[in-house]
């Protein structure tokens, strides 16, 4: 067992390395702290290793980020060298180039403290063996823990790479179907599932959701502020609308993303909201077609994913709700989702 620490500056865009070479195959564990703030202005804006420590193993590797603010465990996928970064903007591909400015490193303060722990065989059973009695640190129980019982994404979906991997969502089976559960303490995470589904004036996006708590209290449509759960349709021209559960914007508004780097990307449109009762079930049936073509400008010609979304880092706060029921039908068909 290898151990290395090393102190990430939030000002260094955004890969640092390690000079720890690692075989395909190999496990290691990153245990970290700190805090990156983003933002003078606003002290409510920052993020911790889960939102901001991610990892490779370059040349080649895939970039993975860690799920909660203590620990996680990878496996490499190509032999070479652990390089570990400062996450600020959005990626441009799996692997760890990005797609936005420099310039969003100048304003962040702190860093992340991160511990390298580099096996030799298996990391559950090495962490098992310094974990048996009650002296045993909380940040190693709590990776024994993950590890014995690891949290997957539920079938048929995976975690969008450009605001990472999470374990906020788990999969119910009931007696009318799946049902989809998030449960993010100060966290984040897009779940998608690809589809093949044409856009025509009959294009509706039908679903069942709940909302028991919604992590912000102020308008979305900030930077600021952007907390909030919703479901999305990703479209072929790169572009996808989302119907989001505002905490007090009205119904049948419409903006941009706020957050740079989506802005161009993302339009949302307010379908609930602060009149919407918590912990009540509600049916939706959305016209695509129109939808689009009144937040988006245009309709496009074609629906490659569906997205679930729930966010709770800017305000630090909890997000639960449920998700049943998701299809997407038009005159000729009908394609069952969720």
């Amino acid at each position: 067992m290898a151990i290395e620490s090393v102190v990430l500056c939030s000002k260094k865009p955004p890969w640092q390395s390690t000079s720890l070479r690692l075989n395909k195959g190999q496990a290691y564990s990153l245990f970290a702290d700190g805090v990156i703030r983003w933002s003078q202005r606003h002290p409510h804006l920052f993020g911790g290793p889960a939102f901001h420590l991610w990892a490779r193993v370059s040349p080649g590797g895939r970039a993975m980020n860690l799920c909660s603010n203590s620990s996680e465990t990878f496996v490499a996928d190509v032999p070479g060298e652990l390089e570990l970064g400062i996450y600020m903007g959005v990626w441009e591909n799996e692997f760890g180039d990005l797609k936005t400015s420099d310039d969003l490193y100048k304003s962040l303060v702190g860093v992340i403290n991160t511990t390298v722990v580099i096996y030799r065989g298996g990391a559950l059973e090495a962490l098992e063996k310094i974990s048996t009695d009650n002296t045993t640190p909380t940040v190693i129980a709590g990776e024994v823990a993950r590890l014995r019982s690891p949290t997957h994404p539920p079938s048929g979906w995976h975690y969008l790479h450009e605001i990472g991997y999470s374990d906020i969502y788990r999969e119910e089976a009931t007696a009318t179907g799946v049902m989809i559960h998030a449960k993010a303490d100060d966290a984040q995470g897009i779940l998608r599932h690809p589809v093949d589904f044409p856009v025509t004036r009959t294009t509706a996006l039908q679903w069942q959701w709940k909302v028991d708590e919604h992590p912000s209290r102020d308008p979305e449509n900030h930077a600021i502020s952007h907390d909030y759960i919703s479901l999305a349709a990703e479209f072929d021209n790169g572009h996808d609308l989302t119907w989001i559960w505002s905490s007090c914007l009205t119904p049948g508004s419409f903006f941009n993303c706020p957050i740079r780097g989506w802005h161009d990307r993302e339009a949302h449109y307010v379908i609930r909201s602060q009149q919407d009762r918590l912990g009540r079930w509600y049916s939706e049936n959305r016209n695509i077609y129109d939808d689009a073509l009144e937040a988006m400008g245009s309709s496009p010609t074609k629906i490659t994913a569906i997205w679930l979304i729930v966010l709770s880092t800017f305000h630090h706060r909890s997000a639960y709700a449920s998700f049943t029921k998701i299809k997407l039908v038009n005159d000729e068909a009908e394609l069952a989702v969720a």
